[in-house]
């Protein structure tokens, strides 16, 4: 088939064109970013936190109290709630995965030196690793003679002076690239820490869209705060009683204090990521009414143009085209246009996600979307186009002889 007459119409409609291939590009640009945000907040959403999640029962205790000794509170509240039936193991910490208390230092290699990067800082009582079930790949666990308060009276002073730190594969791998991390110094205050062991995952409490998600060091430190985190060990079918009477007794020990978030961790998961539910299913629901919005768009004007010519249409059957060739012919002056589109959506779509990385410090598009968003325009429009270019093989051609 000649593309001759493909090539006049074209320019003879010169602003439609352009109109309908910037109506693509926009909606390439658009769908390919927003499919690589859901990507990625589904990819963290099943990022595992490395403790027993379906194992936990945690509840907060707040002391009203700030002249007690918490570190001695602590220990009988430790010792009350392993009494609970249904309790295996039972610790104490400052903060959980996905808990939102994120307390980041700088890591640096030298004394004093610039941080190559941040992580966060775990405190908890001795029992900690093995309530949450961490997995421990290389090393040792903290000697008990390793402990030392974490000295929040005097602005957290504990990390200054701690001798060990356990850091997840993922920060190893980030400070001593393709060397083994133990016996490592590292300076995440102003004093040395020597890694003993390393763990294969710990999330830390607040996620991001870079990659340091998994950037965590636990230290030997003792929560000495009024607010702390008591984190129960228990089977599913007795986290709801556990719960129930786990703040019978802390209430019993102590009146004075606020008991908050009675949860699984679980739940504390499902809540963290609640808002980024909503978020996909807004985005997935625009991303989808941009789609039939250009959808349509393309249909509209396809019947429109076969509504113009239909003389000319019938001219074609009457010199001998067939209803193949006039099929072909609207899918081709589809497709031309489409892709053009979406050759020019390329390029705002990593545009538009230079502006996004810029100003809302979200991750690169991974090339794998720009093909895949493409072809699916494309696909779309062959679609689209279908039936206004079924209508068009249809005309007779005894049309070219009305008037």
């Amino acid at each position: 088939m000649s593309h001759s007459p493909l090539i006049a119409s074209l320019s003879r409609h010169k602003l439609t064109v352009c109109l309908l291939v910037m109506q693509v590009a926009l909606t390439c640009a658009i769908v390919c970013n927003v499919a690589s945000i859901i990507g990625h907040r589904m990819a963290q959403m099943q990022l595992p936190s490395g403790v027993v999640e379906n194992e936990l029962a945690l509840i907060e205790s707040i002391s009203v109290d700030e002249t007690a000794n918490q570190l001695a509170k602590h220990d009988a509240d430790l010792a009350a709630l392993r009494t609970i039936p249904g309790v295996s193991m039972v610790a104490a910490v400052d903060a959980l995965p996905f808990s939102g208390n994120n307390w980041s230092n700088g890591i640096s290699l030298v004394p004093n030196g610039p941080a190559l990067t941040t992580a966060t800082a775990y405190n908890g009582t001795p029992d900690r690793m093995r309530v949450l079930g961490l997995h421990l790949v290389a090393g040792r666990p903290f000697l008990p003679e390793e402990y030392i308060p974490l000295d929040a009276a005097h602005d957290w002073a504990g990390i200054n002076h701690v001798p060990s730190t356990i850091v997840t594969r993922a920060l190893a791998a980030k400070l001593f690239p393709g060397q083994d991390p133990l016996g490592k110094v590292i300076y995440p205050g102003d004093g040395p820490v020597r890694i003993v062991g390393v763990v294969d995952h710990l999330l830390r409490p607040t996620l991001d869209e870079s990659e340091a998600s998994d950037y965590s060091t636990l230290f030997p430190m003792l929560p000495d705060t009024t607010d702390v985190t008591y984190v129960m060990r228990t089977t599913p079918q007795d986290r709801e009683r556990v719960l129930k009477q786990a703040q019978k007794v802390l209430a019993g020990l102590d009146s004075n204090r606020v008991l908050r978030r009675p949860q699984s961790f679980t739940q504390m998961r499902e809540d963290y990521f609640r808002r980024d539910r909503t978020m996909i299913t807004l985005l997935l629901s625009a991303a989808l009414g941009l789609l039939l919005v250009t959808a349509a768009g393309i249909a509209g004007l396809a019947s429109f143009w076969v509504q113009q010519r239909r003389r000319s249409i019938g001219i074609r059957r009457a010199v001998g085209a067939t209803r193949r060739d006039i099929l072909r012919y609207f899918q081709t002056e589809n497709g031309v246009i489409v892709g053009a589109g979406v050759v020019l959506g390329v390029v705002l779509a990593y545009a538009l996600n230079m502006l996004l990385m810029q100003h809302y410090a979200l991750q690169r598009l991974p090339w794998v979307y720009v093909p895949v968003g493409g072809a699916a325009l494309c696909l779309l429009g062959q679609l689209a186009v279908l039936g206004p270019a079924l209508r068009a093989s249809g005309v007779p051609p005894v049309v070219a002889t009305r008037g």
